[in-house]
């Protein structure tokens, strides 16, 4: 079955970086627009950021500047490089894909922003 698995989440400080990445299994990724969303406890999941087959990108109002979303075809690899992360950052960050709604998600992948 479709898998996505999403990496490269951990704890950084205040400003700091990070890059996930969502690798995905029987899914081609050039086929299916795909999305990053974020869960902080206690909190309903939100958007981040998306990145269309038709090459488009869409950001939070809260990532713009800040967070990158890309792609890597011949890895059948999507990223989300994060800058300047803060606090309020602190999440199970989930990847998505879909063709219409996002029908495959990820387990997701911690990140934790010490202040």
């Amino acid at each position: 079955q479709v898998q996505l698995v999403e990496s490269g989440g951990g704890l950084v400080q205040a400003g700091g970086s990070l890059r996930l990445s969502c690798a995905a299994s029987r899914l081609t990724f050039s086929n299916y627009d795909v999305g990053w969303f974020r869960q902080a406890p206690g909190k309903e999941r939100e958007f981040v950021a998306s990145s269309w087959r038709s090459g488009r990108t869409y950001y939070a109002d809260s990532m713009k500047g800040r967070f990158t979303i890309s792609r890597d075809n011949t890895k059948n690899t999507v990223y989300l490089q994060m800058n300047s992360l803060k606090p309020e950052d602190t999440a199970v960050y989930y990847c998505a894909a879909g063709q219409n709604t996002y029908s495959y998600w990820g387990q997701g992948t911690q990140v934790t922003v010490s202040s």
